[in-house]
């Protein structure tokens, strides 16, 4: 478990408060490649990154670790390309989870992701009861899924992301995201070199706070793209010139397509070749076509530059195959199948039949996951299993020509340098890869400044971040700079992690709220003197102005400035206000008041005789309420000679003048008790004082 703390600048000291924590675990493509999914957690606010499958696995154990999380409190869900160990257990995640948050990716990606996942539902050789999702969740996860633009700032419960060019493959994009000024960088799978269709990489104009980057490649160099071409294309042509077969596996999308502009081409000039087929044998061949026709402008110059001409994607001298029943297997032929694992479906069907004749050839062109025949192969075993279980000897050549759209370590390298995060976090790398490239990349950064962490699955890397609140001051209240020690008044608006001051007048200005006013009036049956209400209001009040009504002539009171207390009729009271916590809860008061009157003394007028009368009586009862809380406090209260009174507490004594409040003693401390308690016992005592706000 790593701990870190920094922001956009890099700090010296960390921050320990809990608050400012942020959580980043890998639920897969921890020290694997296979199953990405990245969990991230900061400032109450969820991420999840890709939601892919292990293609070495089946059924729910090639899914992620998603049993560490809730689903249910995922905000945003990012997916950066349509590869399946990448995407292929949205569909389950979607349909399958208590998950309600939003998922985006770009349009490229989401067109291939329906034809890549349906495929893969299609050529999957497991049971009904293994099968993680069918082709209906698939299309009931494409209603669920939105679209992002390259470059376009999206904004879900305060979370700010965009995203960038990754290469890869088409559609591929790497994540930005800032919560509360912390920036986070997730670049998926990503390549800085353009290829035949391709652009590279962009490089981010932010340097983010974390980089999550892959590490597939280690610390590998890539050769050039020349010399892979050449390597590629002699193979082929040697193997074909001696009557042999060549099988590419490949993915369906990505490599693929790059591999058939080679093929094309290279047939093109080679006018010896024409009579040897190509095929490109997927049942998405034809649909897979039609996508890449469709996105060309995502594509590099020089294919836009070529299509101003004739389509790049429409080749000339390769076919599509849908299945093996199609194919006549009669001499030399080079076909690319699917998947490129050769687990299963075309591809696996063709190395059974080839393998074992020495005049065949199987070009692996890209990286292999561990526990799939591709990656068993290239060690060059004597014999391998097929798929009805029996054992053949493998005589076909095998080469290995990386025209994998990963970076490299150069690449990686230069990426991290330019763009200086201080903490980078490894992921989508075999262990020992991995590993090295941390070694190696800690060379390039001896100033001690940046982390470099490489999480396991389920491991979590924790690092604090110091995010202190800061409100700007917008519209009329911007116009002068407070000096300080001023105080700035107005409404404070927080939309996210963002804070602003302004002016009630101005709330609709600068923010989608607006102000209202509400005028509450009620009216209530009494048919008392209204003389009695105005009596009993001052009792309670300590502000209660009595006027006529300018319109009807009929007596009012004015409770507190809030109020208006009316007598509408000999049998009607109304009270009107506008509407605030304060005044609310003094009218509720008065209606209290006014009901209670009604229900003990229906018919009453107070002679002015019998209030005067009555305050006497309740002078009387506020002298005895202070004289039994006294008692309650000190024990020994009696009324002295002098009419004030006594108090004498473990020898001490005091005398307590009940008119002036002054307190006489040569004890200090008791002096100051009995001073305190007789304040704060008249206050209790005496008419609530609400003053208005």
């Amino acid at each position: 478990m790593a701990s870190s703390s920094t922001s956009l600048k890099r700090r010296e000291q960390p921050i320990s408060r809990d608050g400012d924590q942020l959580i980043v675990t890998p639920l897969g493509a921890g020290s694997e490649v296979g199953r990405s999914c990245v969990y991230m957690s900061f400032r109450g606010k969820n991420i999840l990154f890709d939601c892919g499958i292990h293609p070495a696995y089946s059924g729910m154990a090639a899914l992620p670790y998603f049993d560490e999380i809730d689903p249910s409190s995922i905000d945003v869900l990012l997916i950066t390309h349509f590869h399946i160990d990448h995407a292929a257990s949205l569909p389950y995640f979607l349909e399958k989870t208590t998950f309600n948050g939003r998922v985006f990716m770009t349009h490229a990606t989401k067109a291939i992701y329906k034809l890549l996942l349906t495929d893969y539902v299609k050529v999957s050789k497991v049971s009904v009861e293994d099968m993680l999702f069918d082709e209906q969740d698939i299309n009931k996860s494409m209603d669920k899924i939105e679209v992002i633009d390259f470059h376009q700032t999206v904004e879900v419960n305060g979370i700010k992301f965009w995203c960038y060019t990754a290469g890869h493959v088409l559609g591929a994009a790497m994540f930005m995201v800032d919560i509360a000024g912390v920036r986070i960088l997730y670049t998926g799978d990503y390549s800085r070199e353009e290829d035949r269709h391709l652009r590279a990489a962009e490089l981010p104009q932010f340097s983010p706070d974390i980089c999550i980057i892959e590490s597939t490649s280690g610390v590998q160099l890539h050769q050039s793209r020349h010399i892979r071409e050449k390597r590629f294309t002699d193979v082929i042509h040697s193997t074909v010139a001696q009557g042999g077969r060549v099988l590419i596996p490949a993915f369906a999308l990505g490599r693929a397509q790059e591999l058939l502009l080679i093929l094309d081409e290279y047939w093109a000039n080679h006018p010896d070749l024409h009579n040897i087929p190509i095929y490109y044998a997927s049942p998405l061949a034809k649909k897979c076509m039609a996508v890449y026709q469709t996105y060309i402008l995502s594509m590099n110059d020089r294919i836009r530059n070529q299509f101003a001409n004739s389509n790049p994607f429409v080749f000339k001298h390769i076919s599509p195959l849908n299945s093996i029943d199609d194919f006549n297997d009669v001499g030399p032929s080079v076909v690319m199948a699917t998947p490129g694992g050769l687990q299963s479906g075309l591809s696996r069907q063709l190395f059974d039949s080839w393998c074992s004749d020495k005049k065949n050839a199987c070009i692996i062109p890209g990286y292999m996951v561990e526990g799939t025949l591709a990656k068993t192969i290239i060690n060059e075993p004597k014999e391998v299993t097929l798929m009805n279980g029996l054992t053949a000897p493998l005589n076909m050549q095998v080469h290995y020509i990386s025209f994998s759209a990963h970076a490299d370590y150069a690449q990686t390298s230069t990426f991290l340098k330019e763009l200086m995060p201080p903490n980078i976090i490894l992921v989508h790398g075999e262990a020992n890869e991995m590993m090295r490239l941390k070694q190696k990349l800690l060379t390039e950064f001896p100033d001690g400044n940046t982390k470099i962490m490489t999480p396991k699955n389920c491991e979590s890397v924790e690092m604090y971040f110091n995010s202190e609140k800061l409100a700007k001051t917008i519209g009329r209240l911007a116009e002068k700079t407070p000096d300080v020690g001023d105080t700035v008044s107005g409404i404070l608006v927080k939309k996210g992690f963002t804070y602003q001051i302004m002016a009630p007048d101005e709330l609709h200005v600068f923010s989608q709220l607006s102000t209202a006013t509400v005028t509450q009036r009620i009216t209530i049956p009494f048919v008392g003197a209204f003389g009695v209400i105005k009596h009993r209001l001052e009792k309670i009040f300590e502000s209660v102005e009595f006027s006529t009504d300018e319109e009807s002539g009929l007596p009012a009171l004015k409770v507190h400035e809030r109020v208006t207390v009316k007598q509408e009729s000999e049998k009607h009271i109304s009270l009107q206000w506008s509407s605030d916590p304060i005044s609310d809860m003094v009218s509720d008061s008065i209606v209290a008041l006014i009901l209670n009157i009604s229900r003990e003394v229906p018919k009453i007028v107070m002679e002015e005789e019998d209030a005067v009368k009555s305050e006497e009586e309740n002078g009387k009862k506020v002298e005895k309420v202070i004289y039994a809380l006294l008692v309650t406090l000190f024990g020994d209260v009696k009324l002295g000679e002098n009419g004030k009174l006594v108090i004498r507490v473990d020898g001490n004594v005091a005398q307590l003048d009940k008119e002036s409040g002054e307190v006489e003693s040569e004890h200090s401390g008791l002096k100051e008790r009995v001073r305190v308690a007789f304040e704060r016992i008249q206050s209790a005592v005496k008419p609530i004082p609400l003053s208005a706000s």
